[in-house]
C-alpha cells in the first residue's frame, strides 16, 4: 500500500529476485490454518449429520452462557476459545476469512516464523471472544469463524505501516512496530483503520455480509484488533532480538 503523505514511514516495497514473485506462496503455518478451516467445514457440510454438527457446534464454538450458567462450566469452556476459530457458517463466510487471512496473515507469518504466528492467533483470537463475553454474557448464540484472529493481523499490519519487504523472495512486514503515535500520524494507517472500524459497526448493526444471515460478533473484531494493534511488539522476534 503506497503513502503519498509525508509524515509517513518509508517503503521497503522491492520486488522479489528476478522480477516476479509466485502467485501462490503462502507461508506454511498459514497452509495449515487455512486446511483446517475448509477440512472442518467440509466434514460439516459433507461427512456429519445434523446432529452431530450440532454436536460439535456446542462442543467447539463459543457459547457465551456456557460461562454464566451455574452449571456451564466444562471441559470445552477451555477449548472452544480457541476451536471456535476454525467453524464457519457458510461458504462465503469461509472464504471471505481465508481470502483476508492469506493477505494479512501471510506477511505476518513470514515475519514471525510459525511457532509465533501460531500463539498470535491464539491470543487474538482469546481477545475477540473476551470482549464479546464482557458484552454478551448472557447470549446463547454460538460464535464462529477465525475473523477476530484475523483481526489481530489487521492490527498488526497497521504497526508495520502495511511495509512489506519482498527481497528475500518471501513478502514480509518490513522494519520494526511503528510507535503509536507515529501510526496515528501516517494518513495511510488513518484511513484504513477508520474504514475498518465503520465497516465493521454496520455490518455489526444491519448484519450485512453475502451469505451470512446470523448477527455478525463485531465486538470480537474489535477485541482481536486491538490486541493484535498493541500486542505485535510481543511477539516480534527480529524487535526483540534487536533490543538484546
Amino acid at each position: 500500500m503506497q503513502a503519498n503523505n509525508p509524515q509517513d514511514p518509508p517503503h521497503t516495497n522491492r520486488p522479489t529476485p528476478g522480477g516476479r514473485e509466485p502467485v501462490f506462496n503462502l507461508p506454511s503455518i498459514v497452509l495449515l490454518a487455512v486446511a483446517l478451516c475448509v477440512g472442518v467445514h467440509l466434514l460439516r457440510l459433507y461427512v456429519l449429520t445434523p446432529q452431530q454438527d450440532l454436536a460439535l457446534l456446542v462442543r467447539a464454538a463459543f457459547i457465551p452462557i456456557r460461562y454464566s450458567a451455574p452449571d456451564g462450566i466444562d471441559i470445552y469452556a477451555f477449548t472452544s476459545p480457541f476451536t471456535y476459530a476454525f467453524l464457519h457458517g457458510s461458504f462465503a463466510h469461509l472464504i471471505v476469512n481465508m481470502i483476508w487471512l492469506a493477505a494479512f496473515g501471510s506477511p505476518l507469518a513470514n515475519r514471525l516464523g510459525p511457532a509465533r504466528f501460531a500463539l498470535f492467533w491464539a491470543v487474538c483470537g482469546l481477545a475477540a471472544v473476551a470482549l464479546h463475553y464482557s458484552v454478551h454474557q448472557l447470549d446463547p448464540s454460538p460464535v464462529i469463524g477465525a475473523s477476530g484472529a484475523i483481526a489481530g493481523m489487521m492490527g498488526a499490519a497497521a504497526r508495520f505501516g502495511f511495509v512489506i519487504d519482498r527481497s528475500s523472495g518471501k513478502a514480509a512486514f518490513s522494519g520494526n512496530p511503528l510507535p503509536v503515535k507515529m501510526v496515528f500520524r501516517s494518513r495511510t494507517v488513518m484511513t484504513f483503520l477508520i474504514v475498518w472500524m465503520v465497516i465493521n459497526f454496520v455490518t455489526g448493526v444491519v448484519s450485512f455480509v453475502p451469505g451470512v444471515s446470523d448477527r455478525i460478533a463485531w465486538e470480537a473484531h474489535v477485541g482481536g484488533f486491538v490486541v493484535g494493534f498493541f500486542g505485535i511488539q510481543f511477539f516480534d522476534r527480529r524487535r526483540r532480538a534487536a533490543e538484546r
